[in-house]
């Protein structure tokens, strides 16, 4: 395996113009799994009237749902890798394809350090003074990503996305969002604190109405809205959970395989919650009532999911619903059962809800 010198939510740049994001932990040797998140405008060029960005004098076109993927299969093909697990082709690049690296917690600390250059810029950093003056975080355990990582944020209109280093510090950070959300006068607010949170938007998940949504969306506490005295604008603040470098265990085995077993319905009860805050968020279940399935789903040990509507979507000794691909993993000295969700045909039949 390779050293990992990246991780989640950091950046990669090639000589084309192309922008990767580094997506979660496991990685073959000397190639990152990743997302294709932006491509400059002297290669690709989007309709899209929410994908352009510029940064500085370049301009480039951010990616939506499914065409990046399409995108680097087509015109770059050198970008797609076989991932010997799975048997089939990802999105990745190899370490000698590597232009240039942007890395979420250096860039943020570049941010920090600068004078404000517009009302973004100083918001952000209000933000961060803000939760470091309730809690006992440090600047060095958040990390930047999106459009303020790369600098083609716009000003008036952008989010603002930070990152959060570590479980502990995940949680520690929940609870202080959950406490200014419930002081009066707090320029911070859940941003899923009704129903209206989610006006307009197109809903497409089978079975996970919006309510239920908007439910399991409150009480993880880390998106926020923070509402700027300088600029007058509420902001949407995100704060992602990324795994801190002593906590990350690169599961990619070239001798491991992933077998596709069939779609599963069942009840379980999350018996570990550790790796619940990250992207592959990771629970540990006990099946409880298998309601369809093949043989073996009532052995499955474990939920992976890889759609952040279920991150940290459910705790420990609480009883879930899941609906999704059951996958058999065989390594060398044993085999198991998991639970995926992920990109796939049925992804929006496929859900993770508490019940109870």
């Amino acid at each position: 395996m390779a050293a990992l010198g990246l991780r989640d939510r950091d950046a990669i740049i090639t000589k084309e113009g192309l922008i990767f994001r580094v997506f979660g932990y496991s990685h073959p040797a000397n190639a990152y799994i990743c997302d294709v998140e932006y491509a400059s405008a002297e290669i690709f060029k989007s309709d899209n009237p929410k994908a352009f960005r510029n940064r500085g004098q370049r301009v480039f076109y951010k990616f939506y749902e499914d065409e990046g993927w399409k995108f680097i299969k087509s015109n770059f093909p050198q970008y797609m890798l076989i991932h010997e697990m799975l048997q089939k082709q990802v999105v990745g690049v190899e370490n000698h394809n590597i232009a240039e690296t942007r890395k979420s917690d250096i860039e943020l600390g570049k941010l920090i350090e600068e004078e404000p250059k517009d009302e973004l810029h100083a918001a952000m950093q209000s933000v961060l003074e803000l939760v470091a003056k309730h809690s006992d975080l440090l600047v060095n355990d958040f990390g930047v990503f999106g459009s303020l990582l790369h600098r083609f944020y716009h000003p008036k209109l952008s989010d603002i996305d930070l990152i959060i280093y570590g479980r502990d510090n995940a949680l520690r950070l929940r609870e202080t969002l959950w406490e200014l959300y419930n002081v009066r006068d707090s320029p911070v607010r859940n941003e899923f604190e009704s129903i209206e949170s989610i006006k307009g938007k197109r809903w497409r998940f089978q079975n996970y109405s919006p309510e239920e949504f908007v439910q399991h969306q409150q009480r993880k506490t880390i998106y926020a809205l923070f509402s700027d005295e300088k600029s007058g604008r509420v902001i949407k603040t995100e704060f992602e959970p990324v795994k801190a470098w002593k906590e990350i265990r690169n599961e990619y085995n070239s001798d491991t395989r992933i077998l596709q077993k069939g779609w599963v319905k069942m009840f379980a009860t999350i018996i570990g919650d550790q790796g619940a805050p990250f992207i592959p968020s990771i629970y540990r279940i006990q099946p409880m009532t298998v309601l369809h399935g093949p043989r073996g789903a009532e052995e499955t040990t474990r939920i992976v999911s890889y759609v952040e509507e279920f991150r940290m979507q459910a705790w420990k000794d609480e009883q879930v619903y899941i609906e999704g691909n059951l996958e058999e993993v065989k390594t060398p000295k044993s085999s198991f059962h998991q639970m995926a969700l992920t990109y796939c045909p049925r992804y929006y039949e496929q859900v993770l809800k508490v019940v109870s």
